[in-house]
């Protein structure tokens, strides 16, 4: 896998994957940036985020649950010094669908944070990591 990052200006980046995606990062006014883009710890949480959703609904559909909805809600509490690495992370889950079984869900769930969500796995090695989730039912 491959990726650049290019600097623009103030503290604002163009960052490229190698799939041909980009995305803007920017720093707070407060530190030479604009707030033009994320910033880079946001991304970081929010790949987690994706990368558990895509886990999560990859099961749910192998089991033929009947998701019609999902999203992910994550909250994330930072170190106080440098490094400000997060600490502690938790992910919600909202499932919507028809006849959703909870332990089909909770299953999901752990195989994600257990065994396939890499970006998870790797931020486990500095933050308690805990999920939950609510059914919607459509």
């Amino acid at each position: 896998m491959k990726a650049k990052v290019k600097w623009l200006d103030g503290m604002a980046m163009v960052g490229e994957s190698a799939s041909g995606h980009a995305i803007v990062m920017d720093g707070p006014p407060e530190h030479g940036g604009r707030n033009i883009g994320l910033r880079p710890m946001e991304l970081l949480l929010l790949g987690m985020g994706g990368c558990t959703e895509f886990d999560v609904l990859h099961i749910l559909r192998k089991a033929r649950q009947q998701v019609t909805a999902c999203e992910v809600q994550i909250e994330a509490q930072r170190a106080e010094t440098d490094p400000k690495v997060f600490t502690r992370i938790h992910a919600h889950f909202v499932i919507t669908g028809h006849n959703l079984d909870p332990k089909r869900i909770t299953k999901a769930i752990e195989l994600s944070a257990d065994k396939y969500c890499s970006a998870s796995i790797m931020l486990g090695a500095t933050a308690k990591i805990t999920h939950d989730f609510e059914i919607v039912e459509a």
